[in-house]
């Protein structure tokens, strides 16, 4: 066998891989490592690429003038209006939702799971088409409403409810792991001292779970932020009524151009600081914050 053949034989006979020396092993981890960099590298700029755009397209003064129009005006009090009732909703049934599905373990909350999980594939219109046929006046609870005098599709409550339908698993499934990661020793413990499902719900897992909750409402307050395919179909777009923000900004795209920047801008502003707060929120509790509550310090019973 020749001497520059990379493959020797063994004691048995068999043929022996050659190990890379010490040398090329050095190469190989910083070529990995230069991948690594360049990857990111790449990944961040396309995705901030569009973004800084947006800001350095038209100079600050323009964009902040640009956000005094009664466009810009109406869509900020709509969208938040909206997006904080659609919030306390998805918090209030949510939460419950949650923590139920978290402790449970069977073929039947898997459904359930997948249920709630469903929005998250579903596309933009087919949500749309959906609440319109279950809500709007000729939908499947249609009548029921108009007879009791609530008329649904094309107002604020559509809003709303087309808010609450694509941004509540985003919240529900984040408040599901923050749940299951849970030290189940915690709520068994706290059973043991008296406490019933209440006291172990409210003293024990929505303390220790606060920092998951609170990224999953995060999460979903922004995703309702920029909701548009659903609400567009279910609500319409009724400037000071219906018209959010990402309505909006559809509407002036080809109105005026530096309105549509402007409000643009204020969405890229609001999930960034809202998701950057979360964050600081969360690292500060697990750094300042035991890990373990003292469930004999007050009575838990339910």
């Amino acid at each position: 066998m020749g001497q520059d053949d990379p493959v020797g034989e063994g004691p048995d006979g068999a043929q022996a891989r050659r190990v890379p020396s010490a040398s090329e092993g050095v190469v190989v981890n910083r070529l990995f490592r230069g991948t690594l960099v360049l990857a990111t590298a790449l990944a961040l700029g396309f995705l901030l690429l569009p973004i800084v755009a947006i800001f350095l397209r038209v100079p600050p003064g323009e964009l902040i003038s640009a956000l005094q129009s009664d466009v810009a005006k109406d869509a900020l009090v709509v969208t938040f209006e909206t997006n904080l009732i659609a919030l306390a909703l998805i918090l209030v049934l949510g939460t419950p939702t949650a923590y139920w599905a978290a402790t449970r373990q069977s073929r039947f909350r898997d459904l359930v799971v997948t249920l709630i999980e469903l929005p998250l594939v579903l596309p933009p219109a087919v949500a749309g088409i959906g609440l319109l046929a279950a809500f709007g006046r000729l939908g499947l609870l249609g009548g029921t409403l108009d007879t009791l005098g609530i008329d649904v599709a094309f107002n604020k409550v559509a809003v709303v409810l087309a808010v609450t339908f694509v941004a509540s698993p985003f919240y529900v499934r984040t408040a599901v792991s923050a749940f299951e990661a849970l030290d189940p020793t915690l709520p068994a413990a706290a059973r043991t001292l008296g406490a019933g499902p209440g006291g172990v719900f409210f003293r024990v897992a929505l303390p220790l779970a606060a920092g998951g909750l609170g990224a999953g409402a995060a999460l979903a307050f922004a995703r309702g932020l920029g909701e548009f395919g659903a609400t567009i179909m279910f609500a319409g777009s009724l400037q000071g009524v219906t018209q959010t923000l990402s309505l909006a900004i559809y509407e002036q795209f080809d109105l005026d151009f530096d309105v549509a920047l402007a409000i643009s801008a204020v969405l890229v502003a609001t999930s960034a600081a809202t998701l950057l707060s979360v964050k600081l929120v969360t690292r500060w509790r697990s750094t300042s914050s035991s890990p373990i509550p003292s469930v004999a310090s007050s009575p838990l019973s339910s």
